[in-house]
């Protein structure tokens, strides 16, 4: 009894290893993110009239890869507020809520080493907009009504793939923000803005 279940314990072993070989990680021709945490902080304008800030992030991806080297993703998120203590005006605000943002962007990726491998570096940049939501608790802010900007990226980060489905990925960006003239003097008003941006998340591909 023991030599057959020893025989058949083989025989399964030696079935699952050709298919168990042949799924190499790496990424396939797509990519879907799932991006449940990260934070943008945005330091304080040239001049200092519009203050530094800090919001959390959620997002989601959908990549395209067109070979190993090259890919496009376009991407959605949202900045969403927390209290802080931001300084407007001369004066201290200790608890105050910051807008919400809701973001989207159209990107380029290169992967410099391929991306036919567990570990994948990469660059990434692109353009697309940002929208600040009007919100009753950033009042204090001017953010009376929504406003529109114009929003550039540029950064990089690593994907790791576990197998040939699924893996994470670690991500860094600068964010560009044009200035807007409707914009309110906490934000974008009087000159391009510029955020720092990272974030980690899910990775599925197929």
């Amino acid at each position: 009894m023991r030599r057959l279940l020893f025989i058949c314990a083989l025989a399964v072993i030696a079935t699952a290893w050709p298919a168990s070989a042949q799924e190499t990680a790496g990424a396939g021709r797509i990519e879907i993110s799932a991006i449940p945490g990260g934070a943008i902080v945005f330091g304080n304008s040239s001049t200092g009239t519009e203050p530094n800030f800090g919001n959390y992030t959620v997002a989601g991806a959908f990549g395209w890869n067109f070979n190993r080297w090259f890919g496009v993703e376009g991407e959605v998120g949202g900045a969403v507020g927390v209290k802080q203590s931001i300084d407007f005006n001369g004066e201290t605000l200790p608890s105050q809520h910051t807008p919400n943002l809701f973001t989207y962007n159209g990107n380029a990726v290169f992967n410099p080493i391929g991306n036919d491998r567990p570990f994948v570096p990469y660059i990434i940049g692109g353009i697309g907009g940002m929208r600040m939501l009007q919100t009753d608790e950033a009042a204090n802010l001017g953010a009376t009504a929504p406003v529109n900007y114009l929003t550039g990226n540029v950064g990089g980060g690593l994907k790791w793939f576990a197998n040939r489905h699924w893996g994470a990925r670690g991500d860094y960006r600068l964010m560009i923000v044009n200035d807007n003239a409707n914009a309110p003097g906490f934000f974008g008003r009087e000159e391009v803005r510029y955020g720092h941006r990272i974030y980690g998340g899910l990775l599925f591909t197929y």
